[in-house]
């Protein structure tokens, strides 16, 4: 391991930065500012989730015909010109003196962070390695994690010391000056890495072939696992845009529900390092119908909950199949699809994935309105978690069989 990091430090710590600074536009960092927009804007829950999900759509469609420019522009220029957009949603957030401009700036967060960032980062771990794609993707995407542990105490901290607007001018500041400089310094060697672990030119996929968007939704597989694309951001995304909700019903405070992110954090690191070695080992296909068990059984522990510390064991079981999760799907989209089209084919993904974030929040929030509070609702959706994983398992012997 040691070996590997040494021959491939650059790029993995552009896929690790691009993870990291993407925080800035994932739901759980926007919804650490929920009731203060909220409050500013005279939103309800309802009305703040639409917002949301309108804004997270539009988002969706943007990156659906501009995620394949990872195939063609060099991953430098790419990723400076996402950076300034991504800087100016920050500074929409923090000026915003209206809905429209809110929902603007919303849109643009989206796009970047959760979309474009992420996108670009994996993206690159599944096409500059082969063998060690598994734990490439793992170590890329500790971003995530390291950035749900670190970011959310420091901005609390900072909402209630300097205001919630200063907050994200306080982010747009990180991008423009530490972000985009260290972009520059580890893209300027813009090429694949060297050494047994780099890719060649392509790897082919499922058939001995290079698959396009419009041949993988002609295949049984791709809904097949639509539904297991859609849950994991769906219910990672509503759980943290909801804490606020879940605060209220239980009593708590965000300050004391702030240490689970980095319980969420250690365990999402560990499970993403032994899934993407799991991947590596096995294939990433054997994992399809345990990724969600994990999920579906923190959902149930919501409701009773009486003290904040449930909360805690709530997010580190959920962490499991969040953690997993990324991994497997970097090494699975390369192993069933090939790298050639790579960022045309995962782009498709991300916005399955970016659309399903879109109508959590929407969704959750209605139900808030209409008396059902979000720890309740947890019920049903681990519910699902659980039936769904029962019907991986046809899935994967088939998969398997046409893969051989």
């Amino acid at each position: 391991m040691l070996t590997f990091l040494a021959k491939n430090l650059r790029w993995l710590a552009t896929g690790l930065l691009l993870t990291f600074a993407s925080s800035f536009g994932q739901t759980w960092f926007i919804s650490l500012f929920a009731g203060e927009i909220r409050e500013t804007h005279g939103l309800t829950n309802g009305g703040w989730g639409g917002l949301y999900t309108i804004a997270t759509l539009a988002s969706a469609a943007l990156l659906f015909s501009r995620g394949a420019l990872v195939d063609t522009m060099r991953l430098s220029r790419l990723s400076l010109g996402v950076s300034l957009l991504f800087a100016l949603a920050c500074v929409g957030m923090a000026v915003s003196p209206n809905v429209v401009v809110l929902g603007c700036a919303v849109f643009l967060l989206r796009f970047c962070g959760q979309g474009m960032f992420s996108h670009m980062a994996v993206t690159s771990m599944g096409r500059w390695f082969i063998a060690t794609r598994g734990r490439a993707v793992a170590i890329a995407s500790l971003g995530h994690p390291v950035g749900e542990a670190l970011l959310p105490m420091v901005f609390v901290a900072l909402i209630g010391t300097l205001g919630w607007r200063v907050s994200w001018g306080i982010a747009a500041a990180a991008l423009l000056l530490i972000v985009i400089p260290l972009l520059a310094v580890l893209l300027a060697q813009d090429r694949q890495p060297q050494g047994e672990a780099a890719a060649p030119e392509a790897s082919a996929g499922l058939g001995g072939k290079h698959w396009l968007r419009r041949d993988l939704v002609r295949h049984w597989l791709f809904y097949a696992i639509l539904p297991l694309f859609l849950t994991p951001p769906f219910i990672g995304t509503v759980i943290f845009f909801q804490q606020v909700n879940v605060a209220e019903t239980k009593g708590w405070t965000l300050a004391q529900m702030a240490p689970g992110y980095v319980i969420w954090a250690a365990v999402s690191v560990t499970f993403a390092l032994i899934a993407g070695w799991a991947s590596d080992r096995f294939g990433p296909e054997r994992l399809l119908p345990i990724l969600l068990i994990p999920m579906g059984l923190s959902l149930f522990l919501l409701a009773p909950a009486e003290t904040h510390t449930t909360w805690f064991a709530v997010l580190g079981i959920m962490a499991m199949t969040q953690g997993a999760a990324q991994s497997f799907l970097g090494a699975f989209l390369p192993r069933v699809y090939g790298t050639r089209h790579l960022g045309a084919v995962r782009s498709l993904q991300t916005v399955i994935m970016v659309i399903s974030t879109a109508i959590g929040p929407g969704i959750t929030g209605v139900l808030i309105d209409a008396g059902v509070d979000f720890p309740t609702q947890g019920i049903g959706f681990g519910i699902w978690c659980l039936v769904l994983s029962a019907a991986m398992l046809p899935v994967v012997a088939k998969l398997r069989r046409e893969l051989t």
